[in-house]
């Protein structure tokens, strides 16, 4: 059965009040992130890569740069290092992080200028996570299910572990995601999400 959620007006409308609220919430922090970034690792701020969307659509998402200048190129060189046993590449602690980078990244707030992905239409507050275009192309049968919606910032994967959790485990909550999601589990995931950050802030 088609879950009719994800094309709600509820949905759009929490993804929107949310986003503006988080936006204008957030706007000092925002530079001083961007501030640090361009003290410590120069130019640009601002990463952008080609992911996969709804319906394959393929879209420019938006992150704090938390990499060396040039890192995609090299990527081919940190292969063997992967960490995922399916078709995506994950490095927990990739050799190509910035010293600040790091921290970012681990902290999950170079997400945050996917606002602007949401706000635009291209991404929801929760749903999948967008993968590279690349590593989608090597994904068959059901994983696919998780192109039925938008693409999140956050996700289920993202608050049961992330790259602790097998492959697997990955695509079976997105699909368990797309399947079931109501506004309720919206809720959960952004609250869950905002706790494991605020965790890491403080350490």
């Amino acid at each position: 059965m088609k879950n009719h959620y994800h094309q709600s007006f509820v949905k759009r409308s929490f993804d929107i009040f949310f986003s503006i609220l988080f936006v204008l919430v957030g706007l000092p922090f925002f530079m001083v992130l961007s501030l640090v970034i361009i003290t410590t690792s120069g130019r640009p701020v601002i990463f952008k890569q080609r992911r996969v969307g709804k319906k394959g659509k393929v879209f420019n998402i938006y992150k704090f740069r938390t990499m060396r200048i040039g890192a995609e190129k090299d990527r081919s060189k940190f292969l063997p290092l992967n960490q995922a046993n399916g078709p995506v590449f994950k490095i927990a602690n990739d050799p190509r992080f910035t010293k600040f980078g790091k921290d970012l990244a681990r902290s999950g707030l170079d997400e945050l200028p996917q606002l602007v992905n949401v706000l635009r239409g291209e991404m929801s507050l929760v749903g999948p996570r967008p993968l590279p275009v690349p590593e989608v192309q090597k994904m068959k049968g059901s994983d696919r299910i998780r192109e039925q919606v938008k693409p999140g910032m956050t996700s289920t994967w993202v608050i049961k572990g992330s790259h602790k959790l097998k492959f697997n485990e990955w695509m079976r909550l997105d699909r368990q995601y797309v399947k079931s999601a109501n506004i309720l589990t919206d809720f959960e995931v952004i609250g869950r999400t905002l706790f494991l950050v605020l965790k890491y802030i403080r350490g």
